[in-house]
C-alpha cells in the first residue's frame, strides 16, 4: 500500500489571501496527478455536516440495516455452497458490493420528497446540504477554469443541458458495514465516475476509499468535516485529457460502519460534451488534435452502465470510432 502522507489537501480558506498563488498551484496538481484531493474551510457549515451524519447513520440502522444484513447473509451463503472449494463465494464476490445505499435526485427536478422512509428533519437537512453542495461544485469548478486558462463560468456552461438549462445534480447514500469476508468482498469495486465532479462526505472514522495511483493503491485519509472531491469522466474529455478520471474503490472492513454521502454534479442528460477548443492543440487536423471524441452525455451514460467496472478507455473510444465512421461516411456522400 502505497502511503497517503502526500495525498492533496488544500485549504480553501487559503485561497482569499497571499497564499493563493500557493493553493491554486496545489489545485492544479491535484487535478493533473491526482484526480483526487480534500478539501477543508469549504464553507459548509460543520454543524450542518454534523446533523447529516447522525441522521444518515440512524436511518440506516433504523431503516435499512436489517434488510442489508439479510441481503449479505444469503449472498455469501448461496456463494458458499456453491462449491466445497470456496469458488461459488469468489463468483458471488465479483459481482457483489458489499454496501447499501439509496439515490436523492437534486437537478433538474428533486425527488428527495418522494423517497420513502426518510423523516422531515432529515429531509430538510438534506435539502440544505444539497444547496450548499451545489454551490460548492460551482466554485470548484470556477477554480478549475482559471487553472486551466478557460474564461470563467466555461465548465458551468458546457455542463447545461439545452433543454432545461441545468446540469444533473444527484446524492448516493451509503453505508459500508462490518463484512465477515473483507477479503472475498469489496465494499464497492474499482471504477471510475462517469460524471462531472464528484464531492464526497466520508465517515472520518472509518476508513476504505482508495484510490490508484502509479499502479498502487493509496488511501483517502478520513479527515474530520472535508470533503473529498474527485473527477470524474467528462472533466477528462473537457479537459482533452488534462486533467484525469481516477480508478478507485472501497475496501470492505470488519469492523465498524462507514458512512459515504457521495454527490455527482454531472452534465445535463442533452448536454453535449467535448474538449474544450482552448486546450486542444493548434493543429491543421482539428479531429486528430482531439484526443477525445464528442459526444452526448445520455449516450456515455447508456454506455457506462454497462461497463462501470471496466476500463474507461474503451468507452472513449467507442466513441471516437463513430465519430470517425461518421466523418468518413460524409467525405463520401
Amino acid at each position: 500500500m502505497a502511503p497517503t502522507s502526500s495525498f492533496p489537501i488544500i485549504d480553501m480558506g487559503l485561497l482569499a489571501g497571499e497564499q493563493r498563488p500557493a493553493a491554486m498551484d496545489l489545485l492544479r496538481d491535484a487535478c493533473e496527478n491526482w484526480g483526487f484531493f480534500q478539501i477543508l474551510n469549504h464553507g459548509i457549515s460543520t454543524e450542518l455536516m454534523d446533523e447529516v451524519e447522525k441522521l444518515t447513520k440512524d436511518h440506516y440502522k433504523r431503516v435499512r440495516e436489517q434488510r442489508f444484513l439479510e441481503f449479505a447473509s444469503k449472498a455469501l451463503k448461496d456463494g458458499d455452497s456453491g462449491d466445497a472449494q470456496g469458488q461459488g463465494a469468489k463468483a458471488v464476490a465479483e459481482n457483489l458490493d458489499w454496501e447499501s445505499t439509496f439515490f436523492v435526485r437534486h437537478l433538474p427536478e428533486s425527488n428527495l420528497a418522494d423517497i420513502p422512509d426518510l423523516d422531515d428533519g432529515y429531509r430538510r437537512a438534506m435539502r440544505r446540504f444539497a444547496g450548499d453542495l451545489e454551490a460548492l461544485a460551482e466554485r470548484l469548478l470556477d477554480l478549475l477554469c482559471e487553472n486551466l486558462g478557460l474564461e470563467k463560468g466555461y465548465l458551468a456552461r458546457a455542463f447545461r443541458g439545452p433543454s432545461t438549462g441545468a446540469p444533473t445534480f444527484a446524492t448516493k447514500v451509503s453505508s459500508y458495514p462490518p463484512c465477515p469476508r473483507p477479503d472475498l468482498v469489496n465494499g464497492l469495486r474499482a471504477h471510475t465516475d462517469a460524471g462531472g465532479i464528484i464531492l464526497l462526505f466520508q465517515d472520518d472514522r472509518v476508513g476504505g476509499l482508495q484510490l490508484l495511483k502509479d499502479g498502487d493503491w493509496v488511501d483517502v485519509p478520513p479527515t474530520r468535516h472535508s470533503i473529498v472531491v474527485n473527477l470524474g469522466d467528462q472533466l477528462e474529455v473537457i479537459t482533452n485529457g488534462r486533467y484525469k478520471s481516477v480508478v478507485h474503490r472501497v475496501v470492505a472492513q470488519h469492523d465498524g460502519n462507514r458512512m459515504s454521502i457521495a454527490s455527482f454534479y454531472n452534465p445535463g442528460s442533452d448536454a453535449v460534451i467535448f474538449p474544450a477548443p482552448e486546450l486542444v492543440k493548434d493543429d491543421d487536423d482539428d479531429a486528430a488534435a482531439r484526443a477525445y471524441p464528442r459526444f452526448v452525455f445520455e449516450d456515455y451514460m447508456k454506455l457506462y452502465v454497462r461497463h462501470k467496472f471496466e476500463a474507461k478507455e474503451p468507452r472513449f473510444q467507442a466513441f471516437k470510432s463513430m465519430e470517425t465512421e461518421s466523418s468518413n461516411r460524409i467525405a463520401i456522400a
